[in-house]
């Protein structure tokens, strides 16, 4: 119960990753404020985490792009429970497009969630941290994409590479309050919407060294590292999880 006791807001979690960090969480004897933007999917996935967990899981459904739900969250955290411990800006989107035809609406939806966000989850988690004695830790989701080119993800990828430099950034900014805070890169992962697509399984197993793609677990495995006191002193760092794709990065055709 390496968690217990501790209050953690997660966002994009409802499925995929996020939902797995949250069980996690929850297993480990954390109460969770799990957010999806799908109010009805965040309800969902709090329930499934509640059966096994006894009520460790809120649900919070609502767009974690908008600075005023954000504040919410982190209120509701304090208002409920006192303190908040654990944040982990998980939520983004991915929209593809070719960069000649690229529209303003594709690229500013991009920023808002995964830079917005992230950024400002992490102003108002660092807010109410800096007023605890023992302070609290940030996690960001980033990707491969930030270390790695893939075509028709120009936005999303530098929105990544962007995500990594506000984790060094802030260093700077959150350590003198005893806030530490990390990132995680994700590579090819088996989640809801990528098996949805019938090839990319046998896509990755063939260009991923370690001869498989992650699986959710393998990700949030590492996110509750970053985020447990075994990693107070680690702060401003990414770590990729990808089976070492970024280190050969082969085009995954």
């Amino acid at each position: 119960m390496e968690f217990e006791s501790k209050v953690a807001i997660v966002t994009g979690a409802g499925k995929g990753i996020g939902f797995e960090i949250c069980d996690q969480l929850a297993l480990q004897g954390a109460t969770v404020i799990l957010n999806d933007i799908d109010i009805e999917l965040a309800d969902h996935a709090a329930h499934q985490i509640n059966e096994k967990t006894k009520g460790q899981c809120i649900a919070m459904g609502g767009d974690c792009s908008n600075f005023h739900f954000i504040q919410q969250m982190v209120d509701t955290a304090v208002a409920k429970f006192g303190k908040l411990d654990i944040v982990i800006a998980n939520a983004g989107i991915t929209l593809y497009g070719d960069f000649f035809n690229y529209t303003p609406e594709s690229f500013f939806k991009v920023m808002q969630v995964n830079l917005g966000g992230t950024f400002f989850l992490a102003q108002a988690a660092s807010n109410q941290m800096k007023q605890q004695a023992h302070g609290g830790t940030i996690l960001f989701t980033s990707s491969v994409t930030g270390h790695q080119a893939h075509k028709e993800l120009a936005a999303y990828g530098m929105s990544k590479a962007a995500i990594e430099m506000l984790a060094k950034n802030l260093v700077i900014e959150v350590s003198q309050y005893k806030i530490n805070v990390n990132a995680i890169a994700p590579g090819a992962t088996l989640t809801e919407r990528t098996l949805a697509d019938p090839a990319y399984t046998e896509v990755w197993n063939s260009i991923t060294p370690m001869g498989r793609p992650a699986h959710v677990s393998d990700i949030a495995n590492a996110a509750l590292f970053l985020v447990s006191d075994k990693a107070k002193h680690i702060t401003g760092q990414t770590l990729i999880i990808d089976g070492g794709w970024t280190s050969m990065s082969p085009t995954p055709y």
